[in-house]
């Protein structure tokens, strides 16, 4: 029997075919699974979009540059990139993620995007990465104006009591629930003065924290 020829699904032509298959193993489909990939694959990604906004925008500063890097490379867009390339239905899944609908889930996507992303590194090397990333995001980079690019809701939040010389929120982490590769976390964001708190969910603490802050902003907006 010849060997198979390689594809090109994602705008590479994969000489080891076996990383591919592994960056589209979901844990829950036993080993190898892309977690390691994917690792490799978000330094890789920021990289390549950190060196793509440096060249397009020189006179924008570091922080610009660093908001705009995060609009770019966050969990919603990497999904909705993965969609697009038709990635959902290549997700090799457990039997449970598959019947709970595992491969139309954002993080599982932008997860397994990333694993992708070091898959095309290994196999091909960092200018063979960079194009195909380029190349996906090309749209996405040609749309996007860094100057209004906002700061996002933690960063707001600190910035205003700063500037009225209030004490800097508090954060708690009330609850995690869920498997490891599916976490929800549930935070609470406070503040003193005046005294108003706010919670928020997400699929990372991070994000609970950025859900959280934003209603914060909101209930001290009503107050002022």
């Amino acid at each position: 029997m010849a060997p198979a020829k390689p594809t090109e699904p994602f705008g590479h032509r994969f000489t080891d075919q076996g990383l591919l298959a592994q960056a589209l193993t979901h844990r829950s489909a036993g080993a190898p699974h892309n977690e390691r990939l994917e690792f490799l694959g978000d330094a890789l990604l920021d990289l390549i979009v950190a060196e793509a906004l440096y060249a397009r925008w020189p006179r924008a500063d570091e922080g610009a540059l660093t908001r705009a890097r995060a609009e770019l490379v966050r969990e919603s867009t990497l999904a909705r990139l993965a969609r697009e390339l038709d990635l959902g239905p290549r997700l090799m899944l457990g039997p449970g993620e598959m019947k709970s609908g595992g491969h139309r889930r954002d993080s599982i996507l932008s997860d397994a995007l990333e694993a992708v992303i070091a898959a095309i590194y290994l196999d091909a090397g960092y200018d063979a990465c960079r194009a195909a990333v380029l190349a996906w995001f090309a749209a996405e980079l040609d749309g996007f104006e860094i100057a209004k690019v906002g700061k996002d809701a933690k960063t707001r939040l600190q910035e205003s009591l700063q500037a009225k010389q209030r004490p800097l929120p508090a954060y708690e982490l009330l609850a995690e629930s869920g498997d490891d590769h599916a976490k929800t976390f549930h935070v609470r964001c406070s503040v003193s003065e005046p005294e108003v708190s706010a919670e928020g969910e997400g699929g990372s603490r991070r994000a609970a924290e950025q859900l959280a802050a934003e209603a914060v902003l909101a209930a001290l907006a009503r107050l002022d």
